[in-house]
């Protein structure tokens, strides 16, 4: 009973993480945003409110503090405004394609948090918990996988959209992940030369280790040529600036998901920022020691170390989504042959050149 408790507390916990990470990455899209065009950014919803009820007002100056911030204007207008549209469907398509694309390119995303550890294991009321949804050995592989199954959605939507400028954005959304799938799995593969498992919660228990006793065993530290590629491929992979030709505005209205309206809009939009977060999670654990602290080490199994180590983790989180977004509008977006270019004649040699003297260090050392 116990155990199916834990299991039911694990999924509430992953998936509403997952859900709060990517609105707090459209937040932060918003006013980031703002700051980098000098604009003030979401500011009117709530900022205003009054009220003569007593039992209100001491909550008034919080609502007006979050409208002001933006949070209502992006938690709770958008979302409201979003669920109330009308749900279009462009005449001559198929209507069960057209409402299953928005899952199929948003539900391996949620299933890849399943299996990313959260935090490091502990001992609760005499149980061992584990801080993931899925703790399966073959995390990294199941990760890529989720990545490769997203691409049929967004070809789905582009195709049932039934419009030159949703095929087109699906064409080119398909031809660059499909692109970047490539070095992002040959640096995966040099991380497993390195750590020697496809285990993610192994990957950061051994980048605790320290390094000739003196740096501790980070993926930045023992891979830092795999970083930069997996950085510039996982942000072309999340089709975000100045990687997002398949829904280039300027180009092609919105791309893929031109012809949806309503709550499947708002679907492709929080799976592409909770993509972001995904990401951001995948890079603090491979890269930057997950939970760990430098010279640093929390006792082990105990649950407020485990509550360190998660906040820890959050923290890094959040820092690499506010990279991609700031990148994301700092730099102009590739021509389509410049975006091809880097992910075959830039990307793909240097991770395979990475990962050929990676296996050859670890034949030497």
């Amino acid at each position: 009973m116990f155990e199916l408790l834990v299991l039911l507390i694990k999924v509430i916990v992953v998936m509403n993480l997952a859900l709060v990470l990517g609105s707090l990455c459209t937040w932060l899209e918003r006013k980031g945003s703002a700051l980098i065009q000098d604009r003030v950014g979401a500011n009117r919803a709530g900022a205003f409110i009054e009220s003569d009820k007593w039992y209100v007002k001491p909550a008034l100056p919080v609502v007006r503090m979050m409208g002001w911030l933006g949070f209502i204007n992006t938690f709770v207008c958008d979302s409201v405004k979003g669920l109330w549209k009308e749900d279009f469907v462009p005449a001559g398509t198929s209507k069960f394609l057209h409402a299953v694309a928005p899952i199929i390119a948003v539900l391996p995303i949620m299933l890849a948090f399943a299996v990313l550890p959260l935090a490091p294991n502990f001992t609760l009321f005499g149980y061992n918990i584990h801080p993931r949804l899925a703790p399966i050995d073959a995390g990294l592989l199941f990760v890529l996988a989720m990545g490769s199954v997203a691409v049929y959605g967004v070809a789905i939507a582009g195709w049932t959209g039934n419009n030159k400028f949703s095929l087109l954005g699906a064409l080119r959304a398909a031809a660059q992940m499909i692109s970047y799938e490539l070095p992002m799995g040959l640096v995966f593969v040099a991380l497993i030369v390195v750590y020697g498992t496809l285990d993610v919660y192994t990957i950061v228990e051994e980048q605790g280790k320290m390094l000739w006793g003196v740096v501790p065993q980070w993926g930045i530290v023992m891979q830092p040529v795999g970083f930069v590629v997996l950085l510039l491929a996982g942000m072309a992979e999340t089709k975000r600036g100045p990687f997002d030709l398949p829904e280039a505005e300027s180009e092609l209205a919105a791309g893929y998901f031109t012809e949806y309206s309503g709550m499947k809009f708002l679907l492709f939009w929080l799976g592409e920022f909770c993509e972001i977060a995904l990401f951001g999670l995948l890079l603090a654990l491979l890269f930057f020691g997950g939970w760990q602290i430098p010279w640093v080490r929390l006792p082990e199994g105990v649950w407020w170390a485990a509550l360190v180590g998660h906040l820890v983790l959050m923290t890094k989180v959040v820092f690499f989504c506010v990279l991609q977004i700031v990148i994301r509008w700092t730099l102009p977006r590739f021509r389509y042959d410049q975006l091809m270019n880097l992910g075959w004649k830039m990307l793909l040699p240097v991770s395979l050149a990475n990962l050929a003297i990676t296996a050859i260090m670890k034949v030497l050392l």
